[in-house]
């Protein structure tokens, strides 16, 4: 009947607006702004940072955050498309508490694609994402260098306790954290996005969940009420629409 059929759509419809507001609460599909993520995760800390790394830097606002917040901080921003490494040393090539890495961090070294939109993009990935339904070709390619994170967290800065990581290198965040070796032990805060490129990734919020687990950190979604604690896991915590979390040391 199309009285009934009118009501129907308007319960699917209600339902959906109240079960994206729900979620939003909690942190499912909130996008933060720049500078909120900066502050969540400061607060996280507790304490003055001395040093951080942007892991997928683009081109920087991040960074000018962090330092805004925390003049004279040490940050080590590792950006590996060409014309995002140029853009970072015009931005920030004399300050001297900024290096630039001009390489990925991945769980392996060598040479690898990066795949994207368009050079500089921030949809940038080590997988070839497929994004037809965004009507987003992901044609452009650029061979890049990649390292480990624990090669340079003991070589160039000589096991120091890194007080902030920032990852954002879409979908690739478990291999990052993958490379950490023993540098996981000496790390105070993580941020990390996970969402829609897990899709293409086949990489999980469970797959985050039991690595902060054994390696002592309590896991937090970043919320429009602030830092929503998720003390355990479920299937129903997985979710595919964007997401930043905060990973801190016990």
């Amino acid at each position: 009947m199309p009285a009934a059929s009118a009501l129907r759509d308007l319960l699917w419809a209600v339902a959906r607006r109240v079960e994206f507001q729900a979620a939003r609460l909690t942190g499912k599909g909130y996008g933060a702004a720049i500078e909120r993520e900066v502050d969540l995760t400061r607060d996280a800390l507790k304490t003055e940072p001395r040093l951080a790394l942007d892991i997928g830097g683009n081109a920087g606002d991040y960074t000018a955050c962090l330092i805004q917040r925390s003049p004279g901080l040490e940050v080590h921003v590792f950006e590996p498309a060409a014309v995002n490494v140029a853009k970072l040393r015009a931005r920030f090539g004399t300050n001297e508490t900024i290096t630039v890495v001009p390489s990925a961090v991945s769980s392996l070294v060598g040479e690898t694609v990066l795949y994207s939109n368009a050079a500089g993009s921030g949809l940038g990935s080590l997988t070839k994402r497929r994004l037809d339904h965004a009507n987003i070709p992901f044609e452009h390619t650029e061979t890049i260098s990649t390292i480990r994170l624990e090669d340079y967290w003991r070589d160039v800065l000589g096991g120091r306790t890194i007080d902030i990581v920032k990852l954002d290198v879409e979908g690739h965040e478990l291999d990052v954290l993958n490379s950490f070796g023993d540098a996981i032990r000496h790390t105070s805060v993580i941020q990390f996005e996970f969402g829609g490129t897990g899709i293409d990734t086949k990489v999980y919020l469970q797959d985050f969940w039991y690595f902060f687990k054994d390696a002592g950190f309590d896991l937090y979604r970043m919320s429009p009420l602030g830092l929503y604690p998720m003390t355990s896991y479920s299937e129903r915590d997985e979710h595919f629409m964007f997401a930043n979390f905060v990973a801190v040391r016990r």
